[in-house]
């Protein structure tokens, strides 16, 4: 690890002195700096170890790459003699800085981003089975099962395995969300589940028993509780996580620390477990499907629209970090409707800024060090991991990284007018085709030639008109 290199990326950043604390993630460095306008990002770009750098969510991430990162971060810790901070604690160090919206999305991305390669790999596992059960992929008319019948049942195992993160959502949510608000991960799980427990009502037969007029119900001294589950749904275990964890501090502060464990849970759980099923639970319900009938809504009104602001507007969001917000929507669409037609584009958006970041490649012969960021970064990019492209390359010349939101936004105008779907979220990128509803195969490759070939195409002509205005 060349030492001088790391020195002048602490130096950059204002030197150790204003660094109130530090960790790294798979490809950054995370600061949380005492005052960002110290930051010199001139010197700190010029760095061979860097590959870009920018502020969100009150925290200064400097991009280093995969692999490396932790190598630099070690160096670091030693040279500076700051501790190993953990991803909380500057998470908590850096929410100084945050104001409400700010630390309102900050606190379902850290929910979210837990549970993310759970889902991401329910994705790949369900196109694994969409290969396996999907009409006309090798056949005319037929699946693969339909030919080869022996295969059928390992299809019918890895649907099992990939449904399960899905079906059992809130209790990941829950463990994530009561953990998030400083309760018991564990009463997290047990309130999770509580509310897709075996007993209830499926929330995915809702709509044909209220139909049939055949909900189950408690009779509660008079009150008519419906005995719903909230398969698939967000907002429910949201609220009551809060609530629970909210609680549990609360009898934790007053009871004995004797009484404690034959107290706290039993009181907690029961207390949230009421309020969940009497007032959260269909409360959120209700405001769940408001939200996925109201995007719903806008995309069937007008689909072009909503594919051109959600398909060139994404990579901006990733910017601020309130692209976290929509992961929830994603999951509560999925478990309303049975697929989401906003993740498509994000894959989308991702391939659009590597191929944007491969046109710099081609169009920067002459620059050694721009070519090798621009190359690794573009693979990168193109399997789902986007911010060496964006941050390293893109945004730091600008014009790449509009032609990749143009480029983003023509894609997700196509594939939202044919309706695209994928039944998960899965790995955004090229192998993103994977997560689609193999119906929708033929528009969303379509889609992906779009992002591939119009920001390449721009960026191109951008970078050289460029060069001939400065010549």
């Amino acid at each position: 690890m060349d030492r001088q290199a790391v020195e002048q990326i602490i130096e950059a950043v204002g030197g150790k002195e204003n660094i109130a604390a530090a960790t790294h993630c798979v490809t950054r460095l995370r600061f949380a700096l005492k005052d960002e306008g110290k930051v010199d990002k001139e010197k700190l770009e010029n760095s061979d170890l860097v590959k870009g750098s920018f502020s969100a969510n009150g925290q200064y991430q400097v991009v280093i790459g995969q692999g490396l990162v932790d190598k630099v971060y070690a160096e670091m810790v030693a040279i500076t003699g700051i501790g190993e901070a953990s991803k909380e604690e500057i998470k908590d160090a850096a929410a100084q800085n945050l104001n409400p919206l700010q630390r309102a999305i900050k606190t379902l991305a850290d929910i979210f981003i837990p549970i993310l390669p759970a889902i991401v790999t329910a994705g790949l596992l369900m196109g694994i089975n969409n290969i396996l059960t999907g009409k006309d992929i090798f056949f005319e008319g037929k699946a693969l099962i339909d030919v080869y019948t022996g295969w059928a049942d390992f299809a019918s195992i890895i649907n099992l395995i990939a449904n399960t993160a899905f079906v059992f959502l809130p209790g990941l949510i829950g463990w994530s969300a009561v953990n998030k608000f400083g309760g018991s991960p564990l009463l997290g799980i047990v309130l999770g589940l509580m509310l897709v427990h075996p007993d209830l009502l499926n929330a995915w037969g809702y709509g044909a028993a209220q139909q049939e007029g055949e909900i189950p119900a408690w009779n509660l001294f008079g009150l008519t509780i419906e005995k719903v589950g909230y398969q698939g749904q967000v907002l429910p275990v949201l609220l009551a996580s809060y609530v629970l964890a909210k609680m549990e501090i609360f009898l934790r502060k007053r009871i004995p620390d004797a009484f404690q464990l034959l107290t706290v849970a039993p009181i907690a759980l029961l207390v949230t477990g009421f309020l969940s099923f009497i007032v959260i639970g269909p409360i959120t319900f209700a405001i769940g499907n408001l939200i996925t009938n109201g995007v719903v809504g806008i995309f069937d009104a007008v689909p072009a629209i909503g594919g051109l602001i959600y398909g060139g507007l994404y990579a901006p969001l990733v910017i601020t970090g309130m692209h976290h917000t929509f992961l929830a929507v994603d999951l509560q669409l999925i478990g309303s409707i049975g697929g989401t037609f906003l993740w498509p584009m994000v894959a989308l958006s991702n391939i659009a800024q590597g191929s944007a970041a491969f046109a710099m490649m081609f169009a920067e012969k002459n620059n050694e060090k721009l070519k090798g960021l621009s190359m690794t970064s573009g693979i990168s990019a193109w399997l789902g991991i986007t911010e060496p492209a964006m941050f390293g390359v893109n945004l730091r010349y600008r014009y790449p990284f509009i032609a990749a939101i143009i480029g983003s936004a023509i894609a997700g105008i196509v594939i939202t007018l044919r309706g695209v779907m994928a039944p998960s979220i899965g790995v955004g990128g090229l192998p993103a085709f994977l997560s689609i509803f193999t119906e929708f195969w033929g528009v969303f490759f379509i889609g992906m030639g779009i992002a591939i070939v119009v920001p390449f195409v721009l960026t191109f002509i951008m970078a050289k008109t460029r060069k001939k205005k400065e010549a």
